[in-house]
Parts: structure tokens; sequence; C-alpha cells
């Protein structure tokens, strides 16, 4: 329990790179994916649900059909609104988590890392380096960034205003695509494959910038480090070089016991 505290999902906290512990970042992934599902809800809520908020006291057969033979009816309704404050609250925590696995301090303050760490601990540890991933989390921040913009029109629209000086933002009106929300259901897939299948979409960005030339560090993720095989031949030198001090340590004690006699 202290070694998953202490070096969380991390093979070495202070390596250089820093590699994290695959099935760990998976089951974080599982964890995430409430969220997307949440909002997903929400978004089929607000597109699909009703629209009106209908009294059933006020509802009154008119007693007359239209031409198509339905029956018309009467109503006091009201048009209902949306308040996505628990929406907001829950996307901000999103973020927080994304932005908290970038670096090895500031993976300490996840819950999900720490709670996912734990639940690999007595788990095949599959080490994959931390520098793909975070294309993973950034762009899983872009997301989350677009959905509570979208959200929350006016506050940013008026933090844009008040920092530029004038007017640049309508605070009255949404003024960002309809289709927006939609990258909701983009991001269950992403973490769908991260947590089901093990396909890292950000790796794969990663990857091909790689490939690009754009990103000099090395895809280290491409070269299929079979740990256990280093572990082993770690053990193999550990035991040819105890062997070796043994054999020096040998010659000099027969010589010390001819010097004796």
């Amino acid at each position: 329990m202290w070694q998953t505290i202490k070096n969380l999902w991390f093979q070495d906290p202070s390596g250089k790179p820093v590699f994290i512990n695959e099935t760990a970042v998976r089951i974080r992934a599982g964890m995430l994916l409430a969220i997307p599902l949440y909002m997903g809800l929400t978004l089929w809520s607000a597109i699909f649900g009703g629209h009106w908020i209908v009294d059933g006291n006020s509802l009154h057969d008119t007693l007359d059909t239209d031409w198509d033979g339905h029956i018309i009816y009467t109503a006091n309704v009201i048009r209902r609104t949306w308040d996505y404050t628990i929406q907001t609250y829950v996307l901000l925590y999103a973020l927080f988590e994304m932005l908290s696995g970038m670096f090895v301090w500031s993976s300490r303050l996840s819950p999900t890392i720490l709670l996912s760490s734990f639940l690999a601990r007595n788990h095949h540890a599959v080490w994959k380096p931390l520098t793909p991933k975070r294309y993973a989390w950034l762009l899983g921040s872009f997301m989350i960034v677009l959905c509570l913009i979208f959200f929350n029109p006016d506050t940013f629209a008026d933090w844009v205003n008040r920092i530029l000086g004038h007017a640049v933002l309508p605070d009255t009106s949404q003024f960002m695509a309809y289709w927006i929300p939609l990258l909701v259901f983009v991001c269950i897939a992403f973490m769908w494959l991260e947590a089901i299948i093990g396909f890292c979409v950000g790796c794969k960005i990663h990857w091909l910038l790689v490939k690009l030339g754009v990103h000099k560090e090395e895809c280290l993720a491409c070269n299929n480090i079979d740990w256990d095989e280093i572990a082993r031949r770690k053990a193999r030198k550990d035991a040819e070089s105890a062997f070796q001090q043994e054999a020096r340590k040998t010659p000099e004690s027969n010589s010390s016991k001819s010097d004796h006699a």
C-alpha cells in the first residue's frame, strides 16, 4: 500500500523518461468514462427530451381534429430552461483530472490515479512512456473546454469582453455551433477504446508527429520494450557480477592461507 502511494502508477517517479503503468491507465479511463456518459445523457435529454412543461390539469380536449385525424388539445405550457450548473462542475473536475496526469507532481493530486494504481497493484504492469499519454489528455482537455464554453456562453463572453475592453462576443445568445456538444460522443468513443481495447488515440497522434519530424522525442511506445527480458538480463548480470567477485576473493583467501603456513 505504501509503495502504491509513493510511486502511484510510475515505474520510477524520478526516472528519465517517465514510464507509467498502462494497466492503471486503462482502469482510470474506465472510471472517467462515467463523466462523458453522464454528459451524453444530458445532451440527449436537452435535444430529444420535452422542451415544454405541461400542466396536466390545463390540458383540455377541444373535441376537434385536424385534417389528418389528430385530436386537438389546448394547454398552458411553459418553455423549459436548462441549468447546467452541475454539468459545469462535473466538467471542471474532468478538466482537473486530464491536466493532473501531465506531470509526476500533479498526479499526486488526482484521486483517480491513486485509486487506479491501487486497483492495478496485483496485476501485471505494462510500462508505457508518459509523453504520448499527454497528447490524449490534451485532446480530452480541449473537448472539455469547448463543452464548458458551450454550456456557459454568457460567462465566457463576459470574460473575453472584459479582457479585451470591448464587446467581441455576444453575451445574450449562443455564439457556438450547435454540433459542439456532439464531441461528448467522440470523447466516449475515445475513452472506451482506451479502457476496453487499449487503443490510445493521443498516442497515435504522438506517433504521427514523431514520424513527421514535428516531435523530436523518440516514440518509445513503438519500440516494443520487453520489460521482463530487461529484468532477466539484469538478474543474469547481477549473478555474473557476484560470481566474479567470489572468484576474485577465492585466490586472495588461498594466498593468505599459504602465507600464514
